[in-house]
């Protein structure tokens, strides 16, 4: 017998779901505040089903951890436990520019910029990855902070996608980290 499962997903259609394998529990409280849901799969493989707003997606590697950053997209956090992250030993990440980060930035935090000022604009620093890899494991634990946490989710959604495993984003970035009063250099 095929179980079926139906989501409601704010300002999205609804979607049925008809498989065998994903229970018939799917309920909005189920779902992150980025309206995704993680679903181990009854195979032997080690593998999941994620389900976000537009589409129902196979991923092979997304029960490794049994979150989703190994689906590519990264946990963000508000800065008091990015803060609380870093004491307990996670590496800060500043993708602020240099400019920025010789200002002022955290206590032990490691500037890699995530965009370059160029004239009057900002174009990405194409080496990027290359650098964090350069600085970090695959599996060492990140947190990555921007200026204001824009440009940080898609910092740590490369980092993401090139299989660096343990990245976590620091929401509102280091405005939010001065504004909280929290410890710089």
């Amino acid at each position: 017998m095929e179980a079926t499962a139906t989501a409601f997903l704010s300002s999205a259609p609804r979607l049925m779901v008809s498989t065998t394998s994903i229970p018939p529990l799917l309920f909005p409280q189920n779902l992150n505040h980025r309206n995704l849901l993680l679903l181990p799969s009854s195979n032997s493989q080690s593998s999941s089903i994620c389900l976000n707003r537009r589409s129902l997606i196979f991923c092979s590697r997304a029960s490794l951890r049994g979150n989703l950053e190994v689906t590519g997209v990264p946990t963000s956090v508000p800065v008091r436990v990015a803060h609380e992250l870093l004491l307990a030993g996670h590496h800060y990440l500043d993708i602020r520019t240099p400019e920025e980060f010789s200002e002022e930035h955290a206590d032990g935090a490691i500037n890699i910029p995530y965009m370059y000022r160029v004239g009057s604009g900002m174009t990405k620093n194409l080496k990027f990855v290359e650098e964090v890899s350069s600085h970090f494991r695959k599996h060492d634990e990140i947190i990555v902070g921007g200026k204001s946490g824009k440009s940080s989710i898609i910092a740590a959604t490369d980092l993401l996608a090139v299989g660096f495993t343990a990245i976590t984003d620091i929401a509102g970035g280091y405005d939010a980290w001065t504004h909280n009063g929290l410890p710089t250099e």
